[in-house]
């Protein structure tokens, strides 16, 4: 493939500790929104301006005409972010690799994600829906896009050697710095009089607002220590040159079976996992009638076995290689999906967010290492491939999220949904099978049309 761009901006000698530290910031910054507006209280709060309080009862809404279950539109939400990043991201990224503003489009999104997540604090009853599901959608797209870019650093800023632990550091300093803020949010819902709210529900608002902020502030971290942009003199299309170099990675994966193998695996289980981690307060919500304080102590268990678990995973695949461990894991989520089918107490549920958590990061940090390790070696294009990399990634949690919400409007029964999510890691338990990790090679002569 056709180097673009010469990473003169990204010479920083690799595993600089201050450097690795700072990209794992981000993740301690844009962490927050994934656990407290996707996961811990928006949903709850979501549901409770749509709904009707009867937890008996599904709650329906109707958008241009459409009825559905407030549940099934919280996810198709979500996949609707998703699809609109999957994509733009190639644009952007083309626009990044080429142009040299890998660290513009970080800035850009975070503070588009932090402002939308911030606009919640608008959406109050039925009245401002509008609001509460355009800002959602919009945080959950700068939440997203941020991210491919984020991603195509590891390989900038670390050896190969430490990408499971650096990817791993990453997901911990998520969890942790996440887990710190909603103790926070915790504190201020639960004793909301102290801060002089008359109620409950109209404290959970500030949540929304201190997640917009702790993501921008924590941002800069980052912002300031990774590599820098420099300005090129690329002439052309830089808005196709996503669309081309996707292109070029795709002719490439297409020819080496072992990627594909892992790519396919990927998605399939990536979908679930996406899915799972989305949708699981709403199913503790909708089916065992959890309350907002329910949730959030529900999620602060997943969440501080997750940082266990991240680690933990990172040394498994130390000793037994990182195809052994993601098979473990998915085991492990196959086995939740079906027990998340019988479930009936709220023990049970608590139980089966701990197998989560201990999976949960594991996964996602170690799905990221090994497809750095299938990259062809010292290639110059790593944002191309973690933009394909990061098109998979959403368009799968499209597939996940629509699917999750469509089996629960067509059956009625969330509890259909979950076990709905075994076949995705089913199948791609079998698609590991195949998988060696190892470099794929660069065929000569990849004959893709210019835009210059």
């Amino acid at each position: 493939m056709k180097a673009s761009n010469p990473a003169a901006p990204l010479q920083e000698a690799k595993n600089n500790p201050r450097t690795l530290n700072a990209w794992a910031f981000f993740d301690w910054a844009n962490s927050a929104y994934a656990l407290v507006i996707t996961v811990a209280i928006f949903p709850a709060y979501f549901l409770a301006m749509t709904g009707d309080g009867i937890k008996e009862t599904l709650d329906y809404v109707e958008i241009a005409g459409l009825r559905m279950t407030n549940s099934s539109l919280f996810a198709y939400s979500i996949s609707l972010a998703y699809l609109i990043i999957a994509a733009i991201s190639p644009i952007l990224s083309g626009i990044a690799d080429y142009g040299g503003k890998r660290i513009s489009f970080l800035r850009f999104f975070t503070l588009m994600g932090a402002l939308a997540c911030m606009s919640l604090w608008f959406f109050t009853d039925m009245g401002t829906l509008w609001i509460g599901v355009t800002g959602f959608i919009l945080a959950t797209i700068g939440f997203a896009g941020g991210i491919v870019f984020y991603n195509s650093f590891l390989p900038i800023i670390a050896t190969e050697d430490r990408y499971d632990d650096v990817s791993a550091k990453g997901f911990s300093y998520g969890f942790i710095g996440s887990v710190i803020l909603l103790v926070i949010n915790l504190i201020v819902i639960s004793n909301y009089k102290w801060f002089g709210f008359d109620a409950k529900g109209l404290a959970v608002p500030t949540a929304f607002v201190m997640v917009g902020l702790w993501w921008i502030g924590f941002s800069q971290i980052p912002f300031r220590r990774l590599p820098q942009d420099t300005p090129t003199k690329h002439k052309g299309n830089l808005i196709g040159k996503g669309y081309i170099e996707l292109k070029k990675v795709w002719q490439i994966v297409r020819r080496d079976s072992n990627t594909k193998s892992f790519l396919f695996a990927f998605f399939c289980y990536n979908a679930g996992v996406q899915a799972v981690l989305f949708l699981a307060s709403t199913f503790a919500d909708v089916v065992l009638g959890f309350d907002a304080t329910k949730l959030i102590y529900l999620v602060l268990i997943l969440q501080i076995v997750a940082i266990g678990g991240a680690w933990a995973s990172a040394k498994l695949s130390g000793i037994k290689g990182n195809k052994y461990s993601i098979m473990v894991m998915l085991f492990i989520w196959t086995v939740v999906c079906i027990a998340g089918y019988y479930v009936q107490t709220g023990l049970d549920f608590y139980l089966l967010a701990a197998a989560v958590g201990l999976v949960m990061g594991g996964i996602q940090s170690l799905s990221r290492a090994t497809y750095a390790k299938l990259l062809p070696e010292n290639t110059p294009d790593t944002a191309s491939y973690f933009s394909f990399y990061d098109v998979m990634d959403k368009v799968s949690t499209v597939i996940g999220t629509f699917t999750f919400g469509f089996v629960q409007q067509i059956t009625g029964d969330m509890r259909d949904s979950v076990r709905a999510m075994a076949l995705f890691f089913v199948v791609s338990l079998i698609m590991m099978f195949w998988v060696k990790i190892k470099r794929m090679r660069l065929e000569p002569a990849v004959s893709v049309p210019s835009l210059d």
